[in-house]
Parts: C-alpha cells; sequence; structure tokens
C-alpha cells in the first residue's frame, strides 16, 4: 500500500465520511491535505488538528516529514 493510500485509510477509519484531498509536495513525505468531514463539527481547530494526528499515528514520526492541511466541516466546504 502506498503511503498516500495508508494516510486516507487511516484518516476515513477514524473519520469514515471524510472526504480527503492529498497532493504530495515533495517526493512523497511533504504533503497537503483538505479534510472534510462532520466529524470536525463543533470542534476548535486545535482539536481538529490534534484528530487528524491522532487518525495518522505513527505515520507522523516515519514517513511523512511536513503536512500541512485544512479541515472543514461537510457545511464549510459547501460554502466555498
Amino acid at each position: 500500500m502506498s503511503l498516500q493510500d495508508d494516510m486516507v485509510t487511516r484518516i476515513k477509519a477514524a473519520m469514515p465520511d471524510a472526504e480527503v484531498t492529498l497532493t504530495d509536495l515533495a517526493g512523497g513525505d511533504h504533503w497537503q491535505a483538505v479534510i472534510v468531514s462532520s466529524t470536525f463539527e463543533g470542534l476548535s481547530p486545535v482539536d481538529r488538528q490534534r484528530a487528524v494526528y491522532a487518525a495518522l499515528g505513527d505515520l507522523m514520526h516515519g514517513p511523512i516529514h511536513a503536512l500541512t492541511f485544512r479541515t472543514l466541516t461537510p457545511a464549510q466546504a459547501a460554502a466555498q
């Protein structure tokens, strides 16, 4: 399984309704993500970040060197 597939699988396991868009920014270890999920409803930006890091687990200590991401609720995504 590729790192990208593993990242999406882990995020969707933690947030089953998630729509995940990943972009490889450099060499497979720098990533940009947009994650849309109802899981983020009512969560602060910090809590949203924690939820994503928890979903990715040990990948954040190994193959992922850098990750930037936006977390949106479905309503926020629809408004954009």
